[in-house]
């Protein structure tokens, strides 16, 4: 006999599976999360040569700056283990935000870092930024280093470089029998790069948690930001619209220059994306632009090209040293009519100043919550592909970050040039006819305090550091201009 208890109950357990179903099918709708394990690491891997031997028995790129003269020890690991296939959603679409599923486990890999850090250990800032190398010409090419050196080492930076992609370590196997044994590829059947992004993952657990090999000799990082340039920021970006949701590992990113993405604005880690003119206008940036966050910053820099001449005096010694030819400067500056249409090439506004102050204020945003200033973005007069910025009577573009080159400009510098191949993303540098110098600083007084007033400024607003403060004030104090 059926009572109003047993109707209780059974009413009771109907609600109670069909929670338990609910629940059950809220899980399998669920992106699964992602477990970062640690990798082995091996090193640091002797170097027997001096760079530049034809054995190629050392570091790829080994960095030609006075390591040592700054404190600096540079040295080199081969992590590996087994990592997930991720499937990123809709990779090539600039809106496309999704969070990512992984494909497969188990995937053994090998690949290597580069550490360069402080020999002594009081010099460390606590910071670790790890770079995704980039690989747009086919070899693993450090750009944020190479735009940011000076700062990275006076600041007490660890700098790690990551070899995620195929095209990068399949290069360095090329190069030299040093590299023999690394491995992306699953022994060339994965080469969809789709285990990048569980190796970018585990060098950072190798430098967060390390279990046996220490890359950092003792070092604790408090903070570990991963950053990047160009192709690989376009990387990143995917990282981290569809995968650093489930792994969590990164404390903060800086993407430099990438090339079109929208960031998900779900993200509970600070983000900043720090863009040159021509990624505005030629990368389609403009078309994307995002409002700031309580998580996101976007800073642009006037008057700057993708690839500045602070960058091409860092990178091209090492593409002659150690590929034997600097592979895009190759047909950029030929006499004319060959090359680009507009030469110099190569911006002579430092972005390397706006990028310091971005790592610091990314450090305080993670810390301790202080939030970057906000910056005004560069002035567009027509949004297209490409967009045309607004141009003063001189020709630079107005709005974005103004450094004192552009307030108290001796050169005409514009982030787009003319030109067969990368051309246009390499800009270009014209200096002022001296007839238009002297009309604009008829005594040398006039320029120098204006160099000031524009420095001063852009550093109370945080878009500079001290110590570029003072270069500033020393270049304009030693120019001849207005004299």
């Amino acid at each position: 006999m059926f009572t109003f208890q047993t109707l209780a109950f059974r009413s009771h357990l109907s609600l109670l599976v069909g929670g338990l179903l609910a629940i059950h099918a809220a899980l399998l709708a669920a992106p699964a999360t992602a477990a970062v394990p640690n990798p082995i690491v091996s090193g640091p891997i002797s170097q027997t040569v001096a760079p530049g031997d034809p054995s190629h028995n050392y570091i790829f790129f080994s960095s030609n700056h006075d390591l040592a003269g700054h404190g600096y020890v540079e040295e080199e690991f081969f992590i590996q283990g087994t990592a997930n296939r991720y499937n990123t959603p809709n990779q090539t679409n600039p809106d496309a935000t999704s969070t990512g599923t992984i494909i497969s486990s188990g995937n053994p890999y090998k690949t290597r870092i580069v550490v360069r850090r402080p020999a002594d250990p009081n010099k460390f800032n606590g910071v670790v930024l790890v770079e995704w190398y980039n690989v747009t010409n086919n070899f693993d090419a450090e750009n944020v280093w190479f735009f940011n050196w000076e700062n990275i080492m006076r600041s007490g930076y660890v700098w790690v470089g990551v070899s995620a992609q195929r095209v990068g370590v399949n290069a360095l196997k090329a190069w030299s029998s040093r590299y023999s044994t690394l491995d992306v590829t699953v022994g060339n059947t994965v080469n969809d790069d789709s285990l990048s992004y569980d190796i970018f993952s585990q060098a950072g657990r190798a430098l967060d948690s390390p279990v046996g090999v220490d890359p950092l000799h003792g070092l604790v990082p408090t903070t570990i930001v991963g950053t990047s340039e160009s192709q690989s920021s376009q990387r990143l970006a995917i990282y981290l619209n569809s995968i650093h949701t489930l792994t969590n590992l990164y404390d903060g990113f800086l993407l430099l220059s990438t090339i079109g993405q929208r960031i998900r604005q779900d993200l509970s880690t600070p983000v900043f994306k720090v863009l040159t003119e021509f990624d505005i206008t030629g990368f389609n940036e403009a078309n994307v632009r995002q409002n700031d966050t309580a998580k996101f910053r976007t800073w642009e820099v006037a008057g700057t090209s993708h690839v500045d001449q602070h960058l091409r005096d860092s990178r091209e010694p090492l593409e002659l040293r150690d590929n034997g030819v600097s592979t895009e400067a190759t047909n950029l500056d030929p006499a004319p009519p060959a090359g680009c249409g507009i030469k110099p090439v190569g911006t002579r506004v430092p972005t390397t100043y706006v990028l310091a102050s971005a790592y610091d204020k990314l450090v305080q945003w993670v810390q301790n919550g202080t939030l970057p200033p906000t910056a005004p973005r560069i002035q567009i007069a027509t949004f297209g592909n490409p967009s045309i910025p607004v141009r003063n009577g001189l020709g630079l573009a107005l709005g974005g970050i103004q450094l004192s080159q552009m307030v108290a400009p001796t050169r005409i510098n514009s982030g787009t040039n003319t030109g067969p191949g990368a051309c246009n993303r390499w800009g270009y540098s014209i200096p002022i006819d001296p007839t238009v110098l002297h009309t604009l600083y008829p005594s040398h007084d006039v320029y120098f305090n204006m160099v000031i007033r524009a420095s001063k400024l852009n550093a109370i607003n945080g878009y500079i550091l001290l110590p570029d403060l003072v270069q500033d004030m020393i270049d304009a104090l030693i120019s001849n201009v207005g004299n």
